[in-house]
């Protein structure tokens, strides 16, 4: 891609574009201008890029941009490999977010105390990062409610299987709603 393309090119709403203004991001990387059109369309999206590449922001924009954030439901699920990654994705998603009132991203994953992430689910966030195994417990609890579910992310889905995760997706993804965005990236 010789040229450079502009976040202002895509129909992006204008409080996303004008925090990515303030966070220094005017040209889209290559993955994020070949991803974010598809992903503002509606479409599934299957990409595969190095890491640093941009995928985190192309994702999370793509989820913001159809988020209704007056609407307290879990619209969004992304599955991470390890807590490590699910963190740095929810910050992410947050620093992108920062223009839009009112946004809850919480973090599911395991290692960390139960009972805080069950306060955490009493007001339905609207969007979900975790942990394969922690998201299934959720969902086993009944503390997750994903009948609202518009779009899933698998961030890192090849090394998510290499873990041993094949069967927990699988699970997860048995209980989500049959009409939504899929989102895998590696």
């Amino acid at each position: 891609m010789s040229d450079s393309i502009k976040f202002s090119s895509l129909d992006l709403q204008p409080t996303l574009l004008g925090n990515l203004i303030d966070i220094g991001y005017q040209e889209m990387t290559l993955v994020q201008a070949e991803t974010l059109p598809q992903m503002i369309s509606g479409s599934d999206v299957l990409a595969r890029a190095k890491t640093g590449s941009g995928k985190t922001a192309a994702f999370g924009l793509g989820l913001l941009n159809k988020l209704d954030a007056t609407s307290f439901r879990t619209q969004a699920l992304v599955l991470c490999p390890t807590r490590e990654l699910a963190d740095q994705v929810a910050k992410e998603i947050r620093r992108l977010a920062r223009g839009i009132l009112n946004v809850k991203i919480l973090t599911l994953c395991g290692g960390v105390p139960l009972r805080p992430q069950l306060a955490s689910l009493q007001h339905s966030p609207h969007i979900i990062v975790g942990t394969p195994g922690r998201v299934l417990k959720h969902l086993a609890k009944e503390t997750v409610k994903v009948k609202d579910l518009e779009t899933l992310v698998l961030d890192e889905a090849d090394r998510m299987l290499d873990m041993g995760f094949h069967d927990d997706i699988k699970s997860i993804i048995a209980q989500l709603p049959k009409k939504r965005q899929n989102l895998l990236f590696s």
